[in-house]
């Protein structure tokens, strides 16, 4: 590794999206950069290289789109729906979902700097490409749900590597197989650096400022039964095995605030027959999140969630939660001929169950045919009237039913139906340490701990409950950006 006896002006603990982001702000201020990465560099890119790589973004309209998609046409453009998604639209959306708890501040602030920060990245050499999640292309028209549009090219995988490759044109050193373990203090409590263990030994690094970007806990199964409760010891991990939470513990006993949903996390229905722990040669194609156009029944046979609550973007990530809370923590997902087209192109990694009659799906499922018929049958019973549309909440619901299907309510009536087993992936956690707009972490006397920043999911107070599909990406990189900016001042200054 690069001798560390000579001073970093900032060290960057981990290397996903915000980590880097944060690693290349400060580069760009002038500053010497090291990023710490625990895992091997085979699995490195942390929970960012298992994402889909979407970025929720404010955006005026659609002519602020098109500096995303230079490679396309203006007939491309022509068939774009996109809508209009301003600042305040992204900050209710936060504020609803998470029932008004999120933090103000910090979230104007997410809101306020994404599309800057986008536009940053794509200076950088991150590609876009329309997002497949929520959106309807009906070959005339490819219709979006306003401000879930573009995600990285290739998903998770393109935009760690590219973030990589421009790490690399920076000239910033990157050490793997380092796993941060003791901070370095001054005697006023300031942080000057840290301590790190290689394969090699022990090493202190000094450096002016530190920015922790190494994620949660959601890889470890002691702190998820700690903090989430009954349960969450036995969920699976969508995403890398390395976020287990030791820099989040030594930042609290440092002092610094723990703000948040400590029992709240980011949960999707995945793949039933999935791994324990993400596969990087799947990532996230285990999730399996179209089903606002199915029903959702447990292995009893009965339906206990309102699958069409709103647009996918908006539950995906509670659903997991649950099924959680199911029998055996395990659920189906129906659809029939009307609505299997609508899939998105993850389920292909996954082996339904396919049948001509309902009591047939039901015998392949091995759950109770009768109370199967009979949920089908209710269902049925309860559907209204009204035109069906995939790509907007189109108020297609159900009358007298508990739990309602409030739109996208088809009748389950054309065979074959198809149903997937799906289980609850945990993909991060929602409890962590408090920052401040310019990411400064706080400490608990609500004072900055000198020296000391961070960004990502290791910080807390941005989510409760929930969170809008693509803002977890985005947070990582808007405040990434700041905490580079500013430990790079700091760390130089010093």
């Amino acid at each position: 590794m690069p001798r560390t006896t000579s001073r970093y002006d900032v060290i960057v603990v981990g290397a996903g999206n915000a980590a880097l982001t944060a690693a290349l702000s400060a580069s760009q201020a002038g500053a010497r950069v090291l990023v710490l990465e625990k895992a091997p560099e085979a699995e490195r890119g942390g929970n960012s290289r298992f994402s889909g790589g979407l970025f929720r973004f404010a955006y005026d309209g659609i002519e602020e789109l098109k500096p995303f998609r230079r490679d396309l046409s203006a007939a491309d453009w022509d068939r774009v729906e996109a809508g209009h998604y301003d600042t305040d639209r992204y900050y209710q959306d936060i504020m609803r979902v998470t029932q008004g708890q999120a933090d103000r501040q910090l979230s104007l602030k997410l809101t306020g700097e994404s599309y800057s920060t986008l536009a940053w990245m794509t200076g950088l050499g991150v590609d876009w490409d329309w997002t497949s999640l929520w959106s309807v292309d009906s070959g005339e028209l490819l219709r979006f749900n306003p401000g879930a549009v573009l995600e990285a090219r290739n998903k998770g995988v393109g935009l760690m590597e590219s973030l990589y490759r421009a790490v690399g044109l920076a000239s910033i050193d990157v050490v793997y197989g380092a796993k941060m373990t003791a901070f370095l203090q001054d005697g006023d409590g300031g942080v000057t650096g840290v301590r790190i263990r290689t394969p090699d030994g022990t090493e202190d690094a000094p450096a002016g400022a530190v920015v922790l970007a190494s994620g949660g806990f959601e890889a470890n199964a002691e702190m998820r039964a700690r903090y989430l409760g009954p349960g969450w010891d036995q969920v699976k991990v969508r995403g890398t095995k390395f976020n287990t939470g030791e820099t989040l513990r030594m930042a609290l006993e440092l002092g610094a605030k723990p703000v948040g949903h400590w029992q709240g996390c980011h949960a999707t229905p995945v793949d039933g027959d999935s791994a324990p722990v993400g596969d990087l040669r799947l990532t996230d194609r285990t999730n399996r999140l179209s089903y606002p156009y199915s029903i959702m029944v447990n292995v009893l046979g009965r339906r206990f969630i309102d699958e069409g609550e709103d647009t996918g973007g908006y539950t995906y990530a509670k659903t997991g939660r649950a099924v959680l809370a199911q029998p055996g923590a395990m659920a189906y997902q129906i659809f029939d001929a009307k609505t299997v087209h609508l899939l998105e192109e993850r389920y292909s990694t996954g082996a339904p169950v396919v049948s001509e009659t309902i009591e047939g799906l039901a015998g392949g499922l091995s759950i109770p045919a009768d109370a199967l018929a009979q949920t089908v049958a209710e269902y049925n019973a309860a559907v209204l009237p009204g035109r069906f549309d995939p790509a907007v909440k189109d108020g297609k619901g159900t009358a007298g039913l508990e739990p309602p299907k409030s739109n996208w309510a088809l009748l389950l009536d054309t065979p074959p139906y198809t149903a997937y087993s799906v289980a609850c992936g945990i993909t991060f956690t929602y409890g962590g340490i408090q920052i401040d707009t310019q990411a400064r972490v706080i400490d608990t006397e609500d004072n900055p701990v000198p020296g000391l920043y961070a960004t990502g999911e290791i910080t807390g107070g941005f989510f409760f409950h929930n969170y809008p599909g693509g803002t977890g990406l985005m947070r990582g990189a808007v405040f990434g950006r700041i905490a580079g900016a500013n430990a790079a001042a700091e760390g130089a200054g010093k």
